[in-house]
């Protein structure tokens, strides 16, 4: 059961820093009512566990053997964070506004691109997944078993987003069409300048 409790724990350290997945979740928890808005949060906790169970069993293996593929996922991810960059940028007022009617231009399958962008896309979480979830691994011993450490992990992934969707979905009307605006603007900015430092670490390494 501890190896369990250390994945939990793990968990919630790894996911809950500020990054791209944690914005779009914020950025869907005020846009949408509730029912949608944990809709939302359990594809991007399913790509997220899938990103960490691949990470876990071995994919890091090949990003260590094989620079170019390494180099690859720098290249098509950093371009794919700064194109969504970009686009929170650039929303107007009309798409940030909170509306609990439906939304016509609401798509699970843009949504489903977006979750697999944001987790699968996204050379630093792949890299930095592959690194740590990795390394933990390897450092059980033979007599325990490595799987309840990431069942951990996923249980963290999964809660952490529903609660986090409940919390700011529920504060939502405090926020008016400006305040999410600024909002979308800011968390624009950071995913660009995000993006900007993968071209670099692509550059970098090459």
């Amino acid at each position: 059961m501890s190896i369990l409790i250390q994945g939990i724990i793990f968990g919630i350290a790894y996911i809950a820093p500020i990054g791209m997945q944690n914005i779009y979740v914020i950025d869907s928890s005020l846009e949408y009512p509730l029912r949608r808005a944990i809709s939302i949060a359990l594809i991007v906790a399913a790509f997220d566990m899938s990103l960490a169970l691949a990470s876990f069993y071995g994919m890091g293996t090949l990003l260590q053997r094989y620079l170019w593929l390494k180099q690859t996922i720098l290249l098509v991810g950093s371009l794919m964070v700064f194109y969504i960059g970009v686009s929170l940028f650039r929303e107007n007022k009309k798409t940030v506004e909170v509306d609990d009617k439906n939304n016509n231009s609401f798509s699970y399958r843009s949504v489903i691109l977006s979750a697999f962008t944001i987790a699968w896309l996204n050379p630093q979480a792949i890299i930095d997944g592959t690194m740590l979830l990795g390394a933990f691994r390897a450092s059980f011993h033979g007599t325990d078993n490595p799987n309840w450490f990431i069942v951990g992990v996923c249980i963290s992934s999964i809660s952490w987003f529903i609660v986090l969707t409940s919390v700011i979905n529920y504060l939502r009307e405090q926020f008016n069409s400006k305040y999410l605006l600024i909002l979308n603007k800011v968390c624009g900015v950071i995913i660009i300048l995000y993006g900007v430092k993968l071209v670099a670490d692509f550059i970098h390494s090459i």
